[in-house]
């Protein structure tokens, strides 16, 4: 029989990151959203009762938690406000590549930094030119002696303001297309500037930015994995970060609904709640069957890799749809609301500002669509003949471009 069963400690781990995320951070997420606001308290707490750098292993002084186990924190984080819980979970982004493709000196002293104090990381892949084709990527890593130096800027970076350091992927051959990236991790110093804090529709406490890397010099250790193959790890990571991203979809998605089925008991319209017209009770019900659906698709990607096995489609499956559903959802619980949903004091407003995101970074609906084209056809997942037309396409080329946060 599969079971999705969780565990004890899986349930005791839900209910703290529950109640973080109720007190913590939907407290404060409607004023953080006015302004903008950098959730610096909030991250602060969040290290410190252990919600962060989850994936991080005991080794280097993290918990080392299961991806499932990572799946329930991000729901909740959705749950209570996506753009505080983007700013938390950024970390896992950024680190990712360093534990597939760091040395064990490198380990020890980024993933270490992250755990021994409340410090961030950011994931630096997108590009103005460069979003989901990396190939047009325009930033050089030149190996100068013992060191890397890397000249230029990227876009669309999640906590780039605040972070120490950063996972960077820079291009060391330029004609070699995805096939000559590399990356690099990379301390904040001086040559490191902030261009542009981003205004942003939704996910308004989460802080987005450019960063331009000026000559920046870095040992040539902190080279991760091998030159020319930072594409490939990019890929790894992806397919580790997007259940969590799929997870925190399904929590936006789960606190419009439950927003949504609250004020339909309430409404009265022609003598009766709103929620007794067959109209609105077949929303509520299409909303609550995309959330268990995206929730399964979730849990059995992040089940995958913590069995051992490759989940590149499951992970775009789960993607894709939840990221889908939760925009969904979100624009269905305003309609709910009527003309209420649509006034800043209503919560389902921000809802539904901040569900867009998540149809776009990490790879965007279209880019998920076409990862599981590829995974379909190519009959990795299924017993099917590989059409001759795609078995001879260039697979990188075809569909692994992405557009991270």
């Amino acid at each position: 029989m599969v079971d999705f069963t969780l565990s004890d400690e899986q349930k005791d781990l839900r209910e703290m990151a529950h109640n973080f995320a109720e007190k913590e951070m939907r407290s404060v997420a409607f004023e953080y959203d006015k302004d903008g606001t950098w959730p610096a308290e909030v991250i602060q707490k969040a290290w410190e009762v252990g919600l962060m750098n989850t994936h991080v292993d005991e080794a280097y002084g993290g918990p080392g938690l299961d991806y499932l186990s990572g799946c329930l924190i991000e729901e909740e984080f959705g749950w209570g406000c996506s753009g505080i819980g983007t700013s938390l979970a950024a970390n896992g982004l950024a680190s990712a590549p360093v534990a597939l493709g760091g040395s064990e000196e490198i380990k020890k002293e980024f993933l270490g930094m992250l755990t021994e104090a409340p410090k961030l990381a950011s994931f630096c892949l997108t590009e103005p030119d460069a979003g989901s084709d990396v190939s047009g990527m325009k930033t050089t890593a030149t190996k100068k002696g013992d060191k890397w130096v890397i000249t230029g800027s990227k876009c669309f970076i999640t906590n780039g303001q605040y972070a120490d350091w950063y996972t960077v992927y820079a291009k060391t051959d330029k004609e070699a297309g995805h096939r000559g990236i590399s990356a690099f991790v990379v301390p904040r110093d001086d040559t490191v500037v902030i261009d542009k804090k981003e205004d942003k529709l939704g996910q308004r406490a989460s802080n987005t930015a450019t960063v331009t890397f000026n000559e920046t010099e870095i040992p040539a250790a902190n080279l991760l994995g091998e030159e020319n193959k930072g594409f490939k790890l990019a890929m790894m990571t992806l397919d580790r970060t997007r259940p969590g991203v799929a997870a925190m979809a399904v929590g936006i998605a789960r606190s419009a609904f439950e927003f949504a089925c609250e004020y339909s008991k309430e409404r009265q319209q022609f003598g009766v709640p709103i929620a007794m017209h067959q109209a609105v009770a077949f929303m509520i019900a299409d909303m609550a069957t995309k959330i268990e659906a995206g929730r399964l698709l979730t849990w059995q990607s992040g089940s995958l890799l913590d069995h051992g096995l490759r989940n590149t489609l499951a992970a775009s499956h789960a993607k894709r749809f939840a990221a889908d559903s939760a925009m969904e959802v979100a624009t269905d619980a305003v309609q709910v609301y009527g003309g209420y949903g649509f006034i800043k004091e209503y919560p389902v407003e921000k809802i539904m500002r901040d569900a867009k995101i998540m149809q776009l970074y990490e790879g965007t609906s279209q880019i998920q669509r076409l990862v599981i084209a590829k995974e379909v056809l190519m009959g990795r997942n299924v017993n099917e003949p590989i059409p001759e037309a795609i078995a001879k396409q260039d697979e990188a080329k075809a569909v692994e471009e992405v557009v991270p946060a």
